[in-house]
């Protein structure tokens, strides 16, 4: 393997990635590497897109330290704890999967793990109560939320409910994690969370089911031999890419069309515009081979889906919802 092979396995192996490789003797870099920090982006930037939706937030020192406190909480505390406890329930299957994860290549000890999720799961729960105080919330909404975030992170990963063996709760249960949950704590921070906001941005957590379908791609095998009812195992690798696509795109466009019946239309046609890239990238690289071309398909389609979600919450800051 060539130095710069070597160099990117390393990065993605620290990211928390598909394709890395094992080795890694750092125990600080291995705790970093079950937190997944790849997956901690769409949470920091839900929370963005819950700040512009509120239309409370205005550019000033302090509110922009409460806004980086709160991706602390959405990203690296409470995603850290979710991907590190979905490792700890997953060594079986990853021992298939992907071996070269830390806990099923022995890397860090199964106490160890035990101790990195409380450590984050009470860094998570004491952020959110110092920003409660600190935005002088009356109802301690920022925990409330935190601790529904961390109930989710456990029944999804767990028995005896597990929501991950069933490929429609599981998928759900995760959209409405990145989407839902941190656009509801950047909105709560900065204005009053409504029940319009919730039900929205639930309808758009059905977008965010087709992105979390695209990761079970990856581990079909495993998922099959250990019988999870993963979308791809129960359809097929081809109608469950097709599942995946639709959902996607569907409930983005149905985004779209309830800000032209709030006369939102500009941020509307803006969020029709940015599907015809991701359609686009659909069919050159998702349809024909969901298998091989999984990763490069996020990285080039998911930034449109991203800056649809901040353009539509800059719509209903801007209306007032």
């Amino acid at each position: 393997m060539t130095n710069a092979s070597e160099n990117q396995a390393k990065t993605r192996q620290l990211l928390g990635m598909k394709g890395a490789a094992p080795g890694e003797t750092s125990v600080w870099k291995i705790r970093l590497q079950l937190m997944k920090p790849i997956t901690w982006i769409p949470l920091i930037w839900g929370v963005i897109c819950g700040a512009a939706s509120s239309g409370g937030y205005v550019w000033s020192l302090e509110n922009v330290i409460k806004v980086l406190a709160c991706m602390l909480l959405s990203g690296p505390l409470m995603t850290g704890y979710t991907q590190t406890l979905n490792d700890f329930y997953d060594r079986e299957i990853d021992a298939i999967n992907e071996p070269y994860r830390p806990i099923p290549s022995g890397a860090i000890s199964l106490g160890q793990v035990v101790t990195q999720i409380l450590v984050l799961l009470l860094g998570g729960i004491g952020v959110a109560y110092g920003l409660d105080l600190w935005a002088q919330h009356e109802f301690p909404i920022m925990t409330v939320l935190t601790l529904g975030g961390a109930l989710i992170a456990y029944i999804y990963s767990a028995p005896p409910l597990k929501l991950k063996q069933n490929g429609w709760l599981g998928n759900y249960a995760l959209g409405a994690s990145y989407i839902a949950l941190p656009w509801w704590a950047g909105h709560a921070l900065f204005g009053e969370l409504n029940s319009t906001i919730m039900v929205l941005t639930l309808i758009y957590s059905l977008a965010g089911l087709g992105i979390a379908v695209v990761n079970d791609f990856k581990s079909v095998e495993g998922d099959r031999q250990l019988g999870l009812k993963s979308l791809p195992v129960m359809f097929g690798i081809t109608a469950a890419a097709w599942i995946c696509v639709v959902m996607i795109d569907v409930f983005q466009a149905g985004i779209a069309g309830y800000l032209i019946s709030i006369r939102e239309n500009l941020y509307a046609t803006i969020v029709l515009l940015l599907i015809i890239p991701q359609i686009t990238f659909q069919d050159m690289y998702f349809l024909r081979n969901p298998l091989e071309n999984d990763v490069k398909y996020q990285a080039s389609a998911q930034p449109f889906l991203v800056i649809g979600m901040l353009v539509t919450g800059l719509a209903l800051g801007h209306a007032g919802i």
